[in-house]
């Protein structure tokens, strides 16, 4: 089968197409040719050795497809769901963490359900408390998590401000945005400003970098909660003396991975809820922008660059 392995930790350049024998599905597991594969920055920062717990090259890249169960329980359906190196034509998955595409939906139309949507409703409920007519301000808001997170939130009631690059102003405001802030900006200043001067009530931080003290700042004092679920530029501290005498707000950690494997009723209860939200229309059938498999170094490379809007999908 074709697939594409990382050599180095030099960056998605160095990810190469290749001939390899298709994966052999183990005790409890799938076996999934696949139809559409998810590129999500874990993906980037996995090629540069930067991504916690990530693999060690040479290794087969991606860790989300969606497409046809060839070997295992329920052969012949339709999943969307997580395993190693699904930028390929097979891959595997566990048979429990593998979620039915949506009825109707094609396979890269629900890129997206265990990942991208189910870490923004995470953000947004289980951890984030969300309720109606709270601020959210969500950044790398046009991206597969961001416009997921604007969306939902404009749902569940709450005014939603975005930040996003003035090239990706009209994606986020078509997500629902009731405004959106450049990433120059000064956005505790700014937030303060359109929320006469309380901030926001809940801020999805997934940048890291410079923008972390700028979170911590833009959220409301006490109640405030900032859920941080990436780092794209880079890492960031946070002091208990700044969260005492600075930012008094409520920081929160999320990574969906863990939280399937720790709390899995929990994960389960997220995927019952979006499935809810596809049968009311609420979240739509995925529109990921789509490269050949033989393109996967663009498409990472893209995206690193910041050149993308929305979910992005490669095609075996």
């Amino acid at each position: 089968m074709r697939a594409l392995r990382q050599h180095s930790w030099n960056g998605p350049e160095d990810l190469r197409l290749v001939d390899v024998d298709p994966p052999t599905p183990g005790p409890d597991e799938i076996l999934v040719r696949v139809a559409a594969a998810g590129v999500n920055f874990a993906d980037v920062m996995q090629t540069y050795g930067t991504y916690g717990g990530g693999p060690c090259p040479p290794y087969l890249a991606g860790f989300e497809a969606a497409g046809e169960v060839v070997d295992g329980p329920a052969a012949g359906t339709t999943v969307v769901g997580t395993g190693c190196g699904a930028f390929a034509e097979y891959m595997t998955m566990q048979a429990d963490a593998a979620a039915p595409v949506p009825a109707g939906w094609t396979g890269e139309q629900a890129l997206g359900l265990v990942l991208n949507w189910a870490t923004a409703l995470a953000a947004l409920r289980t951890l984030g408390r969300l309720a109606p007519a709270e601020t959210v301000l969500v950044h790398a808001a046009a991206g597969g998590v961001g416009q997921a997170a604007v969306r939902l939130a404009r749902h569940y009631g709450a005014t939603v401000l975005g930040i996003a690059s003035p090239a990706k102003h009209a994606a986020v405001r078509a997500a629902g945005a009731d405004d959106v802030l450049d990433p120059s900006a000064d956005l505790a200043a700014e937030v303060r400003r359109r929320t006469a001067g309380r901030g926001a009530d809940l801020v999805l931080e997934s940048v890291g970098g410079p923008a972390f003290a700028a979170s911590l700042a833009a959220a409301r004092r006490i109640t405030g909660r900032v859920v941080v679920l990436g780092e794209a530029a880079g890492e960031a501290a946070v002091t208990n003396r700044r969260l005492v005498f600075d930012d008094q707000v409520q920081v929160m950690g999320l990574h969906i991975g863990v939280l399937a494997r720790a709390e899995p009723e929990l994960y389960a209860g997220l995927l019952d809820e979006l499935r809810a939200l596809v049968d009311a229309g609420v979240y739509p059938p995925g529109r990921p922008t789509v490269y050949d498999l033989a393109d996967g170094p663009r498409a990472l490379a893209d995206l690193r660059d910041r050149l993308t809007v929305g979910k992005l999908a490669l095609r075996p």
